[in-house]
């Protein structure tokens, strides 16, 4: 049955729509973000989870797969040795698409694609990473929190405070009361 495999089609030939996603792909792992339109960005999502799903697994044969398809030796390159290590602790969902309005010309609606960073887990508008929780929470400034979270010897210590400029008039009361101190002492 050929059911609900009308999506994506782009208004091109298949060979036009396969080397479009090919090319739109391997500017992504090259570039790190592209703009594009929002058609084309939701065309590629599934192209380029594919694809970084082909480099975790890493073998010689998925390294053949992801040039067979994409056609770029170099994003593949860039793809399996840099931006893989990225996506290890990832199950899917590594790449983002932000809607940027219409575009001027043709008013056709416009997209930015970008990959999820490493670090970003889940949504971080609502969620806070723990250390940030630890660290506001603490007394302690959050640039003296070391990365492990405690506090490394060094910056426990205080500040020490600087040397308050003693006034003219402090010194004068201080060698006017040695003086009468060393009166008393003499008597």
């Amino acid at each position: 049955m050929r059911h609900l495999k009308h999506r994506n089609q782009l208004g091109v030939k298949k060979e036009h729509r396969i080397a479009l996603t090919a090319n739109l792909v391997s500017a992504l792992i090259k570039e790190g973000r592209i703009t594009t339109t929002l058609k084309k960005a939701k065309a590629i999502r599934p192209f380029a989870e594919k694809m970084v799903t082909l480099a975790k697994k890493g073998t010689l044969h998925h390294r053949r797969l992801a040039v067979a398809r994409l056609r770029d030796r170099e994003a593949v390159r860039v793809l399996f040795d840099e931006k893989v290590e990225d996506f290890r602790s990832r199950d899917g969902g590594y790449i983002r698409i932000y809607k940027l309005g219409t575009r001027v010309g043709d008013a056709a609606e416009m997209a930015l694609v970008e990959w999820v960073g490493p670090e970003e887990t889940g949504y971080t508008s609502t969620r806070r990473k723990p250390a940030a929780k630890a660290a506001r929470s603490s007394a302690v400034p959050a640039e003296k929190v070391a990365t492990n979270g405690e506090q490394s010897p060094a910056e426990t210590e205080e500040p020490a405070e600087p040397a308050e400029p003693k006034d003219s008039a402090a010194e004068s009361e201080s060698e006017t009361a040695e003086p009468d101190e060393k009166k008393e002492e003499d008597k």
